[in-house]
C-alpha cells in the first residue's frame, strides 16, 4: 500500500521563523520528500535553503529543474519560478504569476495533488492574503492530508484563516506542534488514487509555463466584467471548488482577495498621481497671477489666484486620501497567543 510521503510546505510573511523550528523538528529519517515554497522577490537572493540547512539534521537545498523528487531531503523554491513536482521529476514553471506572487504556493500544491494524490500532506503557514487556500483545498480533493497553523499563532493569520475558511481541514497547530504533527502524518498508509482533474491537470500545466488558450480557458472558467490588474484582460471565474478565483487569457490567476489588494495598490498609485499633478498646477497658476499683477492686469490675476484656491482645495483632498491609505496600508500588530 502506498504511504504518505510528499510533504509540501506554503508560507509568507513571518514563515521563515516558523519554518526553522518546524525543520529543526523534524527527524533525519522522515519517510517524506518536503517541498517549501514562500513568496520572494523576483530578484531576490533566495538565501532561505541556506538558513534552512543549519536548522536541522535534513538535507536542503534550492529547486533544481529536472532533479528527481527524493525522500528525506528538502527542497525550497527558487526566485521567480513556480516549484512543480511533475513526473517525479521538480520543474521550475515558467507560467503567470498566481496571487501576485512567483514563486506562488497555490502552484506547487496543484502540482504535487495531481501527481501524488494521496500521498500529500499539505501544510500552510504564517502570510498575507490568501495563497495557498485553492492548492490546499486540491490536495484535500485528492485524498491528501491537510495541516494549518494556528492563526492565533501566525504573525500574519490571513493565509491560515483563509486556507481554515476554504477547507475541513485535517489538523491545526502551533509552532510548536508543527513538527510533531507532519512527522506523526508522514510514512502512514495512503489510500487509494483518485482518476486525475482536466481542470487540475490544465492549471499545473499553466504553471509550467503552457500557453492558456481561450477554448481551454471557456472549459473551466466563465467571464466575468473584471479585468486583470496585469494585463487589463478579461478576468474569466474559475468553475472548480475551493475559494472564489479567477484567471485571464494570458493565465494570470488571482483569488478574488488578490484582485481587489491589486486594485487598491492601482487606485492608490492613481490618487498619487493626481496629487502631484495638482500641486504643480497650483504652482503653475499662482505663478501665472503673480505675473499678471505684476503687469497690471489685476483682473486676470484675481481670476489665477480663484482658481490657485481651487486647485489646491483639490491638492489637499488628494493628500488626505493618500495618507489615509498609506495609514490602511501598515502591517496589523502581531495578535497576542
Amino acid at each position: 500500500m502506498a504511504q504518505r510521503d510528499i510533504l509540501v510546505i506554503g508560507g509568507s510573511t513571518g514563515s521563515g521563523a516558523v519554518l526553522r523550528r518546524l525543520i529543526a523538528g523534524l527527524p533525519a529519517d522522515l519517510p517524506a520528500a518536503v517541498f517549501i515554497t514562500t513568496h520572494v522577490p523576483s530578484a531576490g537572493p533566495g538565501y532561505l535553503a541556506e538558513l534552512l540547512g543549519a536548522a536541522g539534521p535534513l538535507p536542503v537545498s534550492q529547486a533544481v529543474d529536472g532533479q528527481p523528487v527524493e525522500r528525506g531531503r528538502v527542497t525550497v523554491a527558487r526566485p521567480d519560478r513556480h516549484l512543480l513536482l511533475i513526473d517525479g521529476t521538480v520543474v521550475l514553471g515558467t507560467g503567470p504569476r498566481e496571487n501576485l506572487a512567483r514563486p506562488a504556493v497555490d502552484p506547487m500544491f496543484r502540482s504535487a495533488a495531481l501527481a501524488y494524490g494521496p500521498r500529500v500532506a499539505g501544510l500552510i503557514l504564517t502570510g498575507l492574503m490568501n495563497d495557498g487556500a485553492a492548492g490546499l483545498h486540491a490536495v484535500k480533493a485528492a485524498g491528501g492530508v491537510t495541516v494549518v497553523q494556528h492563526p492565533l499563532d501566525a504573525e500574519a493569520d490571513e493565509m491560515p484563516r483563509a486556507a481554515l475558511e476554504a477547507v475541513e481541514v485535517d489538523h491545526v497547530g502551533r509552532v510548536d506542534e508543527l513538527a510533531g504533527l507532519v512527522t506523526a502524518v508522514m510514512g502512514t498508509p495512503a489510500g487509494p488514487a483518485g482518476p486525475a482533474s482536466p481542470e487540475l491537470e490544465l492549471e499545473v500545466a499553466i504553471a509550467a509555463g503552457r500557453r492558456l488558450g481561450s477554448d481551454q480557458l471557456r472549459s473551466v472558467a466563465q467571464p466575468s466584467t473584471l479585468t486583470c490588474p496585469h494585463c487589463q484582460g478579461v478576468l474569466s471565474e474559475m468553475k472548480v471548488g475551493g475559494p472564489l478565483r479567477y484567471r485571464c487569457q494570458i493565465g494570470h490567476a488571482f483569488t478574488a482577495e488578490a484582485v481587489v489588494a491589486a486594485q487598491e495598490e492601482g487606485v492608490g498609485e492613481a490618487v498619487r498621481i493626481a496629487m502631484r499633478m495638482m500641486e504643480e498646477r497650483v504652482e503653475l497658476v499662482t505663478r501665472m497671477a503673480r505675473d499678471a499683477r505684476g503687469a497690471g492686469r489685476t483682473a486676470v490675476a484675481e481670476l489665477y489666484e480663484a482658481r490657485a484656491a481651487e486647485y489646491a482645495g483639490y491638492a489637499a483632498t488628494l493628500r488626505r486620501a493618500a495618507t489615509m491609505e498609506l495609514r490602511m496600508a501598515r502591517p496589523k500588530p502581531s495578535q497576542p497567543l
